[in-house]
């Protein structure tokens, strides 16, 4: 199982800037048997287990008061750096089933695709029920069997391991092949300025109005 140390963090605020500076992250460490615990891990390393391992690796998390197994439940990067500055662990107990998302891989080429069709994904995730241990990384799903304009895959066509049931919908579309859509260019009326320039220049010298508002005012 991976391990992760972790520390117990009193920082708060304008502080967690100066613990991201030295290497650090912020985290929190909660669950159904647990209160929530504000921690701190190596950033790096963090880095190097997310990449790996996703949201659904296993994690011991170490150096606290009792070692905690957990999986990353949300993680929270920096829009303009695009690296994580916080994170939350969710503590699971061994052999309890959880419910956890888990994401969806496509492989292969689809042929209809090959062909001009359109290929649309519909889901990159599925929830999924089953013990900590047992939860997949990932699911393939290959593309190649995607032969004509109309196939789709659909949740039933998962291969999914013993132990783990898919909480979707098996009828749900994971992805598609549709006609392209072409995007047809609307045309717009041009207007010719220097023609209603005249038109109204027209209008001014000629006193204004329609002869009937002419008519009125005479």
């Amino acid at each position: 199982m991976i391990a992760l140390s972790a520390t117990v963090r009193e920082e708060k605020g304008k502080k967690l800037n100066a613990l991201r500076e030295q290497g650090m992250l912020p985290a929190v460490v909660y669950g159904a048997k647990v209160e929530s615990i504000a921690v701190s891990v190596d950033a790096k390393e963090f880095l190097k287990i997310l990449r790996e391992s996703g949201e659904t690796g296993l994690i011991t998390l170490k150096g606290l008061e009792e070692e905690y197994e957990v999986l990353i439940h949300d993680v929270v990067v920096d829009t303009i750096k695009g690296h994580p500055i916080h994170a939350d662990f969710l503590a699971v107990e061994r052999g309890k089933e959880i419910e956890v998302m888990v994401p969806i891989e496509f492989i292969g080429e689809a042929p209809a695709e090959k062909a001009g069709a359109q290929l649309v994904k519909a889901l990159h995730e599925v929830e999924v029920k089953t013990t900590p241990g047992k939860i997949p990384s990932h699911f393939d799903v290959d593309l190649s069997a995607l032969v004509e304009v109309g196939d789709r895959i659909q949740v039933k066509d998962i291969t999914v391991p013993e132990g783990v049931e898919i909480l979707n919908d098996l009828e749900d579309a994971l992805v598609l092949t549709q006609e392209q859509i072409e995007e047809v260019e609307e045309e717009t009326a041009s207007v010719d300025m220097d023609a209603v320039e005249v038109e109204q220049k027209g209008k001014e010298e000629d006193g204004g109005g329609s002869p009937e508002e002419k008519k009125e005012e005479g």
